[in-house]
């Protein structure tokens, strides 16, 4: 039988979506209290041609590609980092007081096992927020937890294909 995994071939299931986190590439500062993030997705988008000798197909290359924003989202806390992030794009100021130098930031997005062992690592860079709700809609019918949303827009990203298949039995480094 085939399996996807090497270091743990007794494992017959998949990576779950439940453990994640998001750290600043700089400094290595942890996003705190990320529900979720949306899926990374590029696409590349394909040129056609078709030579003039009478060939009845047209053939076909890659054109650009565009990476697709990524949504972070958390519940809300006293951390102000979110609206920071969003403030350096246009601040209430006005576009004088935008941080040119400081808007973008490299993050690493570092997915995991259910034991905390990181599985896979992506590397998204030049993130920026295009979109920031900083309150969610207030129902006194509801029980839910307030969440906070950025919308970010990334100029690539990259998996990191140096991440091993940690070997489960093994203790989770810390950090």
């Amino acid at each position: 039988m085939v399996s996807g995994f090497v270091k743990n071939a007794y494992r017959i299931d998949p990576y779950k979506t439940f453990k994640f986190r998001v750290k600043d590439a700089t400094d290595g500062k942890v996003l705190m209290a990320l529900t979720k993030v949306s899926t990374l997705k590029r696409t590349t988008e394909v040129v056609k041609f078709r030579e003039g000798n009478g060939l009845s197909h047209d053939s076909k290359s890659p054109g650009r590609t565009t990476y697709e924003s990524v949504t972070l989202e958390r519940g809300i806390t006293h951390d102000p980092d979110f609206e920071q992030w969003a403030n350096k794009v246009h601040p209430y100021g006005g576009d004088s007081m935008m941080d040119l130098a400081g808007y973008k930031r490299d993050l690493i997005l570092e997915m995991m096992n259910e034991k905390g062992h990181v599985v896979h690592r992506y590397f998204l860079y030049k993130a920026w927020v295009s979109e920031f709700d900083a309150l969610p809609d207030l129902d006194a019918n509801t029980n839910v937890v307030a969440i906070e949303r950025i919308k970010l827009e990334i100029e690539s990203w990259e998996h990191d294909l140096n991440t091993q298949e940690p070997d489960e039995k093994s203790d989770v480094p810390v950090g």
